[in-house]
């Protein structure tokens, strides 16, 4: 059975940075496609950043070049660092684990993969 964990939320102000970790467990970590969504309240979930089995990476628009994505097979252990942290940036972050790739965007569909139970993100102005 997959199960991650993810941790490394906290409160920020606008600008700062924060690295999220994703640990999984219950299966071979190098076979899965990985992901990190997000929800704010009353807002749609949004596939913020993937990372395919060979290392290929790929953002959302509104996070390119401020957000990156990586892992450590080693350690099944899944990363996001984040910088220069906006206000919009507030919302809870899921990992996501699945057995083909994973889209970025909003509206993408990722109820196939097995998803962490969340860590929240908070950045004030």
């Amino acid at each position: 059975q997959v199960q991650l964990v993810e941790s490394g939320g906290g409160s920020v102000q606008a600008g700062g940075s924060l690295r999220l970790s994703c640990v999984a467990s219950g299966y071979t970590y190098s076979s899965y496609f990985m992901a990190w969504f997000r929800q704010a309240p009353g807002k749609e979930r949004e596939g913020v950043a993937a990372i395919d089995k060979d290392g290929r990476t790929r953002y959302t628009d509104s996070v390119a070049g401020r957000f990156t994505i990586s892992k450590d097979n080693t350690k099944n252990t899944l990363y996001l660092q984040m910088n220069n942290l906006k206000p919009e940036d507030t919302a809870m972050y899921y990992c996501v684990a699945a057995l083909i790739p994973l889209l970025v965007g909003r509206n993408v569909k990722a109820d196939f993969g097995a998803w962490g139970q969340g860590t929240q993100v908070a950045v004030s102005s």
